[in-house]
């Protein structure tokens, strides 16, 4: 076990950030003009905690919902993998992976809860959370984050290939037709889980406003977590 963690740890001690790049004297007077820029990856992987192993997606696509979505800026693949571990065991995981079982039992740990539900593709494309999902993709099971449903289109949150965009046909392929959500009083109605960068060549989204009072309450939230 601890040679096990320590070799998880290890695998983390990487970490790439945004970059800065000064321009000076593009117009007159104006001195050396900053700009923030992202590199091609750095896009792929927005708002999205890239998974560092292989058996790791559910740790990272719980983490990315927990980061963005409840507003824990600190947290991250590493906390979250190595707080489930504690509760699960561990040839199965690493034969297997995660299971929702183990996100579920971590999130009471933390404060939080956790509960999954079976829907159909009409619930699915109602979804206004942020919520974790199971594909199979190729024989290969994979947690991704569901991020919305746009115009017959699902936007996930891919912890091995980052953002991107498939059809509601090939999602409900793959699709085990479970969503597991994380309820919490800590949950951040407008966040950036919700607001996914559309194609470059597609319409801009609608706006997509926060949920209401009546309809958290239908995905588990009681009166407190919205107090």
């Amino acid at each position: 076990m601890r040679l096990f963690l320590c070799l998880v740890i290890l695998l983390f001690a990487s970490n790439s950030t945004a970059a800065e790049v000064s321009l000076t004297g593009l117009v007159p007077g104006m001195g050396t003009y900053t700009k923030s820029i992202q590199s091609i990856r750095e896009r792929k992987f927005e708002h999205v905690i890239e998974q560092k192993t292989d058996f790791s997606c559910g740790a990272a696509s719980l983490a990315s919902v927990l980061k963005y979505g409840y507003g824990q800026g600190d947290i991250t693949e590493q906390q979250v993998l190595i707080g489930m571990l504690k509760h699960a065991n561990i040839d199965l995981v690493k034969e297997q992976g995660f299971s929702l079982l183990n996100m579920k039992r971590y999130l009471q740990a933390s404060g939080y809860r956790g509960r999954g539900y079976k829907v159909g593709e009409a619930e699915i494309a109602l979804l206004k959370i942020p919520a974790i999902v199971l594909l199979d993709d190729g024989g290969y099971s994979h947690f991704v984050v569901f991020r919305r449903h746009e115009a017959g289109e699902i936007y996930l949150g891919d912890p091995a290939l980052g953002n991107r965009i498939i059809t509601m046909e090939d999602f409900m392929a793959k699709w085990n037709g479970v969503v597991f959500v994380v309820i919490g009083n800590d949950y951040q109605r407008e966040n950036p889980l919700l607001h996914p960068r559309a194609r470059l060549s597609y319409r801009a989204l609608a706006p997509f406003a926060p949920m209401t009072d009546a309809e958290l309450l239908e995905f588990g939230f009681s009166y407190s977590d919205m107090l």
